[in-house]
């Protein structure tokens, strides 16, 4: 295919030639995504030792991460052929990834939280028996609007009470953002975010919505006394109509915030970072997102970024070994590498050597670890 990128690729939910200071140019076409459908096809009929691309799906976020691994990885590797990559979400890649062994399941899932126990469980239940987990760097749940709009400082408080379904147990009322603070614009609430299959709306719930529920004693309490009441009241989104779901695609969501002023769309800090043309970050407690509050988690939405190793592929699928040492690489993921030039967040120098250790030995993740 002339003029193609070296990996194949394919992004969900309508994120066809997605254009990005990143890469400077579009990173996919129609003509490639219907090359991937039938090489899916062709994949799923095939018995597991005739596959010869690696299959990796899941988080929209990892996605341009992992392409640009799959990219040097055809460049050193050209013995093999480029991986397809799927942008389908963290939570339903997630699901095709449990969902078993053979060569109609993919080989690698993308993570933009960890895999739950849950998952796991699924795992085990369908015959992954054997998964490696890669922390891979770092990223921030961000809120911006557009350049046009208002500035919005935020607090973890702000952000639960404007989305939540039931802030503190009781109906959410709230419309406008100076009903919730005095300080904030007197605008309508209006945040367009992830769906709830998304790894970014899991981490939403987790990392800025449980903070803000915690605020409140009564409610913090609970946590011990009732988990699944607790964690009803401080992660189910509101659904009255001021948080829009905008699926996995950051593209619309910029373009809906750009035409309605003093509206808030979620992102994933690197996206951000490169479209500081189009968009403004809100700060969150006081702490503005940027490369440095997100490595040292000064920044309330810091989270890590996974690669999740379905270990039972890794002979039967030809270059699975070496696409996971170009992942892992110092100059792939460091301070310096080149997935920092394009947004990723290297981890602590402690997390990336145990994640390097771990995909270097296959070490099978242990489901005591997860919650």
């Amino acid at each position: 295919m002339a003029g193609a990128p070296l990996s194949v690729v394919r992004l969900e939910r309508g994120l066809f030639a997605r254009k990005t200071a990143r890469f400077g140019k579009e990173t996919m076409s129609m003509k490639i995504v219907l090359g991937v459908s039938v090489a899916a096809i062709a994949l799923a009929a095939a018995p597991a030792a005739a596959r010869t691309q690696i299959r990796e799906v899941g988080s929209t976020t990892v996605f341009p991460f992992a392409k640009a691994v799959a990219e040097q990885f055809v460049r050193t590797n050209p013995k093999f052929q480029a991986p397809v990559i799927e942008g389908t979400g963290t939570g339903a890649g997630m699901k095709l990834f449990c969902s078993g062994v053979g060569a109609q399941f993919p080989d690698i899932e993308n993570a933009s939280r960890r895999m739950k126990a849950s998952e796991f469980k699924d795992c085990a239940a369908h015959g992954v028996t054997a998964i490696t987990e890669i922390q891979v760097g770092l990223d921030g749940i961000a809120f911006a609007t557009s350049k046009k709009s208002s500035d919005f400082a935020l607090t973890t408080v702000d952000i639960y009470k404007a989305i939540a379904a039931t802030p503190f147990g009781k109906p959410n009322k709230y419309k406008t953002w100076n009903e919730i603070n005095p300080k904030l614009p007197k605008a309508a609430i209006l945040v367009y975010g992830p769906s709830s299959i998304s790894g970014t709306r899991d981490a939403l719930g987790e990392l800025i919505m449980t903070a803000g529920c915690k605020s409140n004693a009564g409610t913090a309490a609970m946590e011990k006394t009732d988990g699944d009441k607790f964690k009803l009241i401080c992660t189910k989104v509101r659904e009255d109509g001021p948080y829009v779901e905008t699926g996995d695609n950051p593209n619309l969501i910029v373009q809906k915030i750009e035409a309605n002023p003093n509206t808030l769309g979620i992102f994933g800090f690197s996206y951000i970072d490169e479209n500081r043309d189009r968009l403004k970050a809100s700060t969150i407690n006081g702490v503005a997102p940027s490369f440095e509050t997100v490595s040292t988690f000064k920044y309330a939405g810091s989270r890590p970024l996974y690669v999740y190793v379905k270990n039972q592929h890794v002979r039967a699928v030809p270059g699975m070994k070496e696409y996971i040492a170009e992942f892992s690489k110092e100059s792939t993921w460091g301070k310096g590498g080149y997935l920092s030039r394009i947004g990723l967040i290297p981890a602590p120098d402690a997390s990336r050597a145990k994640s390097a250790a771990s995909a270097a030995a296959l070490t099978p993740l242990d489901a005591a670890s997860l919650k």
